[in-house]
C-alpha cells in the first residue's frame, strides 16, 4: 500500500476542472485509490469518482491523503502526485 501527503496549491482547490482532471487520470489505473481532506478531517472517499472527490470540498491550502492498493499503485500515487505538485501543469 502507498500513501502520501500533499498539499493543494491549485487556485480553486479541486473544484470543477481540476477534479475532472485529477479523476480521470485516477480511472486509468487499476488499483484502488482513496483520498481524504487531512485539513477538513473527512473520510476517504474512491479518487475515481468525481462526485466523491467533489464532495471533500478542498480548496487552495488543503492538506489531502491518496492511498493506493493494486498492481500498479506506485504509478498511479506518482502520477497524481505530479498533477497536483505542477498545479496541473498549466491546464487551465
Amino acid at each position: 500500500m502507498q500513501k502520501i501527503t500533499l498539499q493543494v496549491i491549485n487556485e480553486v482547490g479541486l473544484h470543477a476542472r481540476p477534479a475532472s482532471e485529477f479523476v480521470k487520470l485516477a480511472g486509468q489505473f487499476k488499483a484502488n485509490l482513496q483520498m481524504r481532506n487531512i485539513t477538513t478531517n473527512s473520510s476517504a472517499v474512491d479518487a475515481k469518482s468525481i462526485l466523491s472527490v467533489l464532495m471533500l470540498g478542498v480548496e487552495r491550502g488543503h492538506e489531502i491523503e491518496l492511498t493506493g492498493e493494486g498492481e500498479d499503485e506506485t504509478q498511479a500515487i506518482q502520477a497524481l502526485r505530479e498533477l497536483i505538485e505542477s498545479d496541473f501543469a498549466g491546464k487551465f
